[in-house]
């Protein structure tokens, strides 16, 4: 053996042959009956994953690929022959001999349903798939009266001195509270918030593990809250922004991009989104940056890609606004 065909002294040498990754067990094939189409998918497969296979669009608020289905907004229910109730597509596993109507008129009712709830309490002026799902599903609001105000603003009853939580009389919830700009990074606006509890598993479990944010309250007193409802900048945060990568009606959104919607200057259309990769570390997450006027106005992750599975970093985040000062 020569010199140079010495191993590195840095590198370790394993002894005994390497460990090999066995091969993922093969699933058995679960066959359905979807809209009078046959359907084959691999045992544990969701309904909702049988229904697209197929080309069939299902509607959903509450699911991400990348996070766990928590079943609360019921926008994706579908019927299964031999079922009582309703189920939610997310996270109902097809099983062998299932019969499913995706778009039965009980299903279609369902789903009218639920969409003018929520519009007729929540400001869906900025989530960009409930128009579609409105016309789709010949959805009025307005059946039930103006828009509900959104829930008290608890961070800002206790930041006021003396304050004590008065007992619920039931117009408690009836207290507006204004859009939350407490940093330079992201704005909070509850009364765009469905509870859908995306960003409190992308804060948990499922992607940050930093628990900074879950529901708080009850019936119309729940709602998305700080721990102990402290003001975000004393909170558990670290501003990864995963919690607005998730957001599906833009309760959570860019500081850019509130700023741009503020001066009426937000333009998708003008908008082109490139990926590249992050430059501040080795791990190689790929950015999507969305650009209007020559300036970067928000930085996003595909949620397709192996690395990051849709979730970054503070910095990967928001860590190019240098990019736009150019002097």
């Amino acid at each position: 053996m020569t010199f140079q065909d010495a191993p590195d002294s840095k590198i370790p040498v394993p002894r005994g042959p390497l460990p090999v990754v066995p091969p993922p067990r093969p699933r058995r094939a679960v066959e359905l009956t979807i809209d009078g189409q046959s359907v084959a998918v691999p045992e544990g497969a969701t309904l909702l994953e049988a229904a697209r296979q197929i080309g069939i669009d299902t509607p959903t608020l509450c699911f991400l690929e990348n996070l766990t289905p928590v079943n609360v907004c019921r926008i994706c229910v579908v019927e299964v022959e031999g079922s009582r109730t309703l189920v939610p597509a997310c996270s109902r596993k097809a099983e062998p001999g299932m019969v499913v109507h995706t778009d039965s008129e009980r299903v279609r009712l369902s789903r009218r349903m639920v969409l003018e709830l929520l519009g007729s309490s929540v400001d869906l002026s900025t989530a960009p798939q409930i128009p579609g799902y409105m016309e789709r599903y010949d959805a009025h609001p307005e059946r039930f009266g103006p828009p509900a105000p959104p829930a008290r603003d608890h961070e800002r009853d206790l930041a006021r001195p003396g304050h004590h939580h008065p007992p619920h009389d039931g117009h408690a919830a009836t207290v507006g509270q204004p859009v939350k700009v407490d940093n330079e990074l992201y704005v909070r606006d509850y009364s765009k918030c469905i509870l859908c509890y995306k960003c409190v598993e992308a804060c948990g479990t499922d992607a940050q593990n930093t628990f900074a944010i879950a529901l708080a309250g009850r019936g119309f007193e729940a709602r998305i809250s700080t721990e102990y409802d402290v003001p975000l900048p004393d909170s558990a945060c670290v501003y990864c922004g995963n919690c607005i990568g998730v957001c599906p009606t833009g309760a959570l959104m860019f500081k850019s991009e509130f700023d741009l919607r503020q001066a009426e200057a937000w333009d998708e259309s003008r908008q082109t989104a490139t990926d590249t990769i992050c430059p501040y570390c080795g791990v190689g997450c790929t950015l999507t940056v969305h650009v209007q006027d020559e300036k970067i106005v928000k930085a996003t992750s595909p949620i397709d890609h192996d690395v990051t599975r849709g979730h970054l970093c503070i910095k990967g985040r928001f860590g190019w606004e240098w990019v736009n000062r150019r002097e």
